[in-house]
C-alpha cells in the first residue's frame, strides 16, 4: 500500500481537518467502517495520518464511535504512533477553560462499547499506564502544555448532573470526556503508542456554583483553539521520538494474540 504513515492525529469536537493536500484513503476493516475516510500527507517531512474521530460532519456521537475500526484503520496504513487531542472539561480548580493537559491515567465509565479486540481465549492487556510515556513526554515539552492529571470518560451524549461532576471531583479526578476509552486500550492492544493533549473547554457542573455546561459554549472554545492545536501538534511530530522498543508494543512479546495486527 502507497498511502502508508507512520504517525497519526485523532482529531476531536470541531477538528475535523489537518493535512496539506492530503490523499483520502478508504479502508475496509473487520469491525466495519471507521468514522470516515483516513487522510494521508506531510508533516515536519513525515507520512501523517488523520481521522476525525466523530466523522468529517460530526456525525457520530462519543457511544456510538466505531473505535475499533478507526484504531485498525490506522494500524494498517502503518501507523504506530498515534497523537489524541480531546475536548474535556474540568474537575478541579487547579484547571481552567482554555488549558492543555497531557493526562497520565484515565477511569473509564463507560458501557455498552465494543472495548476489546480479544474475543477469545486469554489475552489480558497491561493497563496500569494508559498513556505512552514518551509521546506524553514530548507534547508536555512544548510550551504553555502541562502534565499530570486524570481523565474519567463517560459515556455522554449527555453532560454530568452536578452531584456527578461533585463525585468526580472529589475523587481527585482533574478531567472528564466522554471519547478516551476504549480509545487507548484499543491502541495499546494494537501495539500502537498513544498519548492524550486535552483542551479543557469549560468547568464541568459541579466544578464551580450555579454553572453548567451547553454545547455551545464547548465547541466554541474548542474552535477558537482549534489552530492553536495543529500548530503545537506539528511541531511534536517534527521531534516525536523512535517507537523502537517502547513498552507500548513490546508488551505483547512472546504472546500468542487471538486477534490480528494489520499493517
Amino acid at each position: 500500500m502507497t498511502s502508508r504513515a507512520d504517525v497519526a492525529v485523532i482529531g476531536g469536537s470541531g477538528f475535523y481537518s489537518f493535512l496539506d493536500e492530503p490523499e483520502e484513503v478508504a479502508v475496509e476493516t473487520p469491525y466495519g467502517e471507521p468514522s470516515g475516510p483516513v487522510s494521508v500527507g506531510q508533516v515536519a517531512g513525515r507520512r501523517v495520518a488523520f481521522l476525525p474521530r466523530h466523522g468529517p460532519g460530526h456525525e457520530f456521537p462519543p457511544h456510538l464511535i466505531n473505535y475499533r475500526a478507526n484504531l485498525w484503520a490506522l494500524r494498517s496504513l502503518g501507523v504506530l504512533q498515534v497523537l489524541a487531542p480531546c475536548a474535556v472539561g474540568g474537575l478541579r480548580p487547579e484547571v481552567a477553560p482554555g488549558d492543555l493537559l497531557v493526562p497520565d491515567q484515565l477511569v473509564d465509565r463507560t458501557s455498552g462499547r465494543a472495548r476489546s479486540y480479544v474475543e477469545r481465549s486469554a489475552v489480558h492487556l497491561p493497563f496500569a499506564d494508559p498513556y505512552c510515556p514518551r509521546l506524553s513526554t514530548a507534547l508536555a515539552a512544548t510550551d504553555g502544555v502541562r502534565r499530570g492529571g486524570t481523565m474519567v470518560v463517560i459515556d455522554g451524549p449527555r453532560f454530568s448532573t452536578r452531584a456527578e461532576s461533585q463525585e468526580y471531583a472529589s475523587r481527585g479526578w482533574t478531567l472528564i470526556n466522554m471519547t478516551a476509552a476504549p480509545e487507548a486500550a484499543l491502541a495499546r492492544e494494537l501495539r500502537m503508542c498513544l498519548a492524550a493533549i486535552a483542551l479543557v473547554t469549560d468547568m464541568d457542573a459541579g466544578a464551580e456554583p450555579e454553572q453548567g455546561v451547553h454545547q455551545a459554549d464547548v465547541f466554541a472554545l474548542f474552535a477558537e483553539n482549534t489552530e492553536r492545536l495543529k500548530a503545537l501538534l506539528a511541531r511534536v511530530i517534527a521531534d516525536l521520538p523512535d517507537p523502537d522498543g517502547c513498552t507500548c508494543a513490546s508488551w505483547a512479546d512472546g504472546l500468542e494474540l487471538t486477534y490480528e495486527i494489520p499493517g
